[in-house]
């Protein structure tokens, strides 16, 4: 019973704004807001950078930054900070993501061997691709990327079959991660060299990040659709085990039997 002159909670909101109100948690929404935002950027963001974007006080943030850092989901480089791969680590622990590299490494590292050039496992988040296995060159020189490591879908052989291998509707969503900086004519030729990479189920392009380096990329499938790609960021080197074309053949292979043992062991992806 209520009694006189006692505020009632919610009272002149809402049901709407009563429920969002009820499952606010500030300081959360300051942590996962500094989260979302050096995830995306380009280069270390500062403590003013950050502040500045999220349009806080250093005085609001300053703790927040402290704690991630100490907690090891960010990390200071030089003036500013980046994501580790803290949080991609405990995404990895979940059992589908876990199923499909199970089932992946074994044949990347016959690849890897065969080929003697070191190829990785690429997964779409958001409108980035990220790298969530890689198995180094059996040799003593071959050109590998870190695990977590992030470039945008638009300038990676991985990024290209994975969007090459989707509906049009799904094509259509991813494209609303894509930087709204990314101007339209590139855009446009992304789109073509998926649609060729389509056509011929694998992508086949000098490297846009690092020049002398040609991304050998294959979709792994779940039906017709890409759950991840294969790559091997083929270097030129002497001696050379496999020529490119032979290789490009080995890691076609290769994404071809992880799909089929994905589809026997219904793993879901």
């Amino acid at each position: 019973m209520k009694r006189e002159g006692q505020i009632v909670a919610g009272a002149g909101k809402t049901s709407v704004e009563a429920e969002e109100q009820r499952y606010r948690a500030p300081a959360l929404e300051k942590g996962l807001d500094i989260l979302e935002l050096i995830s995306t950027a380009s280069e270390p963001m500062s403590i003013s950078m950050i502040t500045q974007a999220l349009d806080r006080s250093t005085g609001e943030l300053f703790r927040m930054i402290q704690v991630l850092e100490y907690r090891g989901f960010i990390e200071q480089v030089g003036n500013g900070y980046l994501p580790t791969t803290r949080l991609f680590a405990l995404g990895m622990q979940q059992a589908p993501v876990k199923s499909i590299l199970e089932v992946a490494l074994p044949v990347m590292r016959d690849l890897a061997e065969t080929a003697e050039q070191s190829c990785h496992l690429a997964l779409r988040a958001d409108g980035d691709i990220v790298v969530a296995a890689r198995m180094e060159s059996a040799s003593l020189l071959g050109f590998s990327v870190r695990i977590g490591y992030r470039q945008p879908l638009v300038l990676t052989g991985s990024g290209t079959v994975l969007y090459a291998f989707q509906t049009p509707e799904t094509r259509q969503r991813w494209e609303t991660f894509f930087s709204p900086d990314l101007p339209a004519d590139r855009l446009a030729a992304f789109r073509a060299r998926c649609d060729r990479a389509q056509a011929n189920g694998y992508d086949e392009h000098p490297s846009d990040i690092v020049p002398g380096i040609v991304d050998l990329a294959a979709p792994v499938l779940r039906g017709e659709i890409a759950a991840a790609a294969l790559t091997m960021p083929f270097v030129r080197k002497i001696p050379l085990k496999v020529e490119q074309g032979h290789a490009l053949q080995l890691v076609r292979e290769a994404a071809r039997r992880i799909s089929a043992e994905l589809a026997s062991s219904d793993v879901r992806v």
